[in-house]
């Protein structure tokens, strides 16, 4: 990370966790594994295990990725909230981390159906019903809300209700259920923006071609505490279909390795650790109330 990037992102982990209390929690609620039981240890050993590569494990990601998930764009760092987690999962199942190998896979491409290049992938990807047509989710590590945040000199940063966002032009990224939020729970009157990446969308907020972006709850503060100081969160959305937003990694449809997965995410949860890494790298201030 540059030495100024890390300053802030220091500096900003720090309010962050010092501030703590309006994170999404983890509920220790788990979905079931999309295919399969759950598998006994020794059936999830690497030496068991039918990988992309023999002896390694296989993650992907997009390019580029972003804090507070992960730092500097390098996921083999360890450092961000999933590249911990990844290597968290990778360690349950038996993976030293120079046995981690990264690939990168555009957000689109990893949730189509089809082959993958990947063991799993970890992308913030939203568990939906529609998504599991076409690739496996392991149980979910995050719950989560999706948050509008705008310029300070924008006419929706003093939005209270969804009805202050009815006239608003609002951006999200493509295919994500932050764009999702936008059509189904604001319902604005304006088409809203589609962006391939969320460096595309703040652009376009910065450049006051959208009057606010959509994007989770932890990105949302690290984008106006850390990139875009001149910008605020206006408030968290209702969460689609009244129901929670998690998390999960996506596999191969009809993967081998879901099942076990699965199992080392459980484990995650019931040790504690999804919840101290959460702690380390989510953490959120308060600030951000739910419009209604």
């Amino acid at each position: 990370m540059r030495p100024a990037t890390l300053l802030l992102a220091t500096g900003l982990a720090s309010v962050l966790v010092a501030a703590a209390g309006c994170a999404p929690a983890d509920d220790n609620t788990a979905a079931p594994a999309a295919s399969g039981g759950s598998p006994s240890a020794g059936a999830c050993a690497p030496a068991q295990l039918k990988t992309v590569a023999a002896g390694k494990l296989t993650v992907g990601t997009d390019d580029p990725v972003y804090p507070p998930w992960f730092n500097d764009n390098k996921p083999d760092s360890g450092q961000g909230y999933e590249s911990a987690v990844a290597y968290a999962v990778a360690a349950k199942l038996g993976y030293a981390k120079d046995q981690v190998v990264w690939t990168r896979v555009t957000f689109n491409n990893a949730i189509a159906p089809g082959p993958k290049t990947f063991d799993f992938d970890i992308n913030e990807f939203s568990i939906t019903d529609e998504r599991k047509k076409a690739v496996d989710f392991s149980s979910p590590y995050y719950d989560v809300t999706q948050t509008v945040i705008a310029l300070k000199s924008s006419k929706i940063a003093g939005a209270k209700t969804l009805a202050d966002l009815k006239g608003a032009k609002l951006g999200a990224q493509v295919g994500t259920t932050s764009y999702r939020s936008i059509t189904e729970v604001v319902k604005p009157d304006a088409q809203p923006s589609v962006y391939n990446n969320n460096d595309d969308a703040k652009k376009a907020l910065q450049n006051g071609q959208i009057d606010g972006l959509v994007v989770d709850l932890p990105t949302a503060f690290y984008i106006t505490g850390a990139e875009i100081t001149d910008a605020a969160i206006v408030g968290q959305l209702p969460a689609l279909s009244g129901t929670p937003e998690q998390f999960g990694l996506v596999l191969d449809k009809g993967s081998a390795l879901t099942g076990c997965v699965s199992g080392a995410v459980d484990a995650l949860r019931s040790d504690g650790t999804l919840k101290k890494l959460e702690q380390q790298w989510l953490s959120a201030a308060q600030g951000a109330p739910t419009l209604s």
